[in-house]
């Protein structure tokens, strides 16, 4: 069986994303491993080349994870006949402009999210990769979560019946930055950075919403500014102009509701940061990032409602938990693993530009049902 490398130019390695996900967790893994095996029996070995703009760091970031090779010179990179496939991670916006310069080029795209900031560009990036018969996807790390891969596992299997109803619940307090720093960095909180809490999260809450229980065709939502005033990294105060607590009610096929609700300035009393629930005739399920609980009808308890002392029984012991059936790997990897099998022998790819575009769709829709005060309308995206 025999090896076949893959070139991957990465810009915006040294990013935090960039090191951690994409190189600590995904690709140096897999290429310490031998590469991917592909399903002939060949494996493909990721060559990555690190792009970025500062040479000492990314120097340092090579040698720290035994490659060879790095430049700050991306013309350089996209003209190299050797590297196949472009990935782009790196903060500062231009991710479109940088896709159609990779596509000009003859390489094949992968985009960390949002893979655009309008639905018009992330269409017109798609078309662009389209007419040029390049492979195009956007990074869908969290479906292969432990604990929604579990989930997706039960509602597949049909268990829980007819279903009504769906809940996603994200968020932590993140602090001010006042007298204890804040755990996000100050862009995050600027619209003209790139900052919004439905910006950065919406797009995976619509793959993952589309994953588990198929594409909503309506919303209404309700953005604020919680927190309105936040000090940066330099203990400098600034105005927040964006919103940092979302919550939309979604609309699907055959009656089932949705609700999303996700913040920056929430206290956690639930399982997890996120947790995600399905109700159904036969049963309900409840997800963390790395665990599932199921509760069936048979096993449904019919409580009182105690008003003259606390409540005796204890719910979640109700629960069954769902066991492990298969072993897990880091999500990222596992996204990664997916589109690269996808440009080596055509294997599925789910996280094509389309579904990139039906992000950007709910980030729209969203504003503009905040702003009318009104449901917006969710069409399909056909292709």
């Amino acid at each position: 069986m025999a090896t076949r490398r893959i070139g991957i130019i990465m810009h915006g390695a040294t990013s935090r994303i960039g090191t951690t996900q994409h190189l600590l967790n995904s690709l140096v893994p897999i290429r310490a491993e031998g590469g991917l095996l592909l399903a002939n029996g060949d494996r493909l070995m990721p060559d990555p080349i690190l792009v970025g703009r500062t040479e000492d760091k990314l120097q340092a970031l090579a040698e720290r994870f035994g490659l060879t090779r790095w430049t700050t010179d991306l013309g350089a990179a996209l003209a190299d006949p050797g590297n196949e496939l472009f990935f782009e991670c790196a903060y500062g916006g231009g991710r479109p402009e940088l896709a159609k310069r990779a596509i000009a080029a003859g390489k094949h795209i992968y985009l960390e999210k949002p893979a655009a900031e309008t639905l018009e560009e992330v269409l017109s990036v798609r078309a662009a990769a389209e007419a040029a018969g390049r492979k195009h996807a956007v990074m869908q790390d969290k479906i292969h979560l432990p604990g929604l891969a579990k989930l997706k596992t039960v509602l597949t299997l049909g268990t829980l019946g007819k279903l009504l109803s769906m809940k996603l619940e994200f968020g932590w307090w993140v602090f001010d930055g006042e007298h204890i720093p804040a755990q996000r960095t100050s862009w995050n909180y600027k619209k003209a950075m790139g900052g919004g809490l439905v910006l950065d999260m919406f797009p995976h809450w619509r793959y993952v919403i589309d994953h588990l229980f198929g594409a909503p065709t309506a919303l209404t939502c309700h953005m604020r500014t919680a927190q309105p005033k936040r000090w940066d990294e330099q203990h400098r105060p600034y105005d927040v102009d964006v919103e940092d607590e979302v919550r939309a009610i979604l609309e699907f096929p055959g009656g089932l509701v949705g609700e999303v609700f996700s913040s920056w300035a929430t206290r956690i009393r639930r399982d997890d940061m996120l947790v995600i629930t399905a109700e159904g005739t036969q049963g309900s399920a409840v997800c963390t990032l790395h665990q599932c609980w199921v509760q069936m009808l048979a096993n449904t308890p019919k409580p009182l409602f105690p008003v003259s002392a606390p409540q005796s029984m204890d719910f979640r012991s109700q629960w069954a938990e769902v066991p492990e059936m298969q072993p897990f790997k880091n999500s990222y990897r596992m996204a990664w693993e997916a589109y690269l099998r996808h440009i080596a022998e055509d294997a599925p790819n789910g996280a094509s530009l389309l579904q990139a575009a039906r992000g950007l769709q709910l980030i729209e829709a969203c504003h503009e049902s905040h702003a009318k005060r009104a449901w917006v309308a969710l069409p399909a995206l056909g292709g």
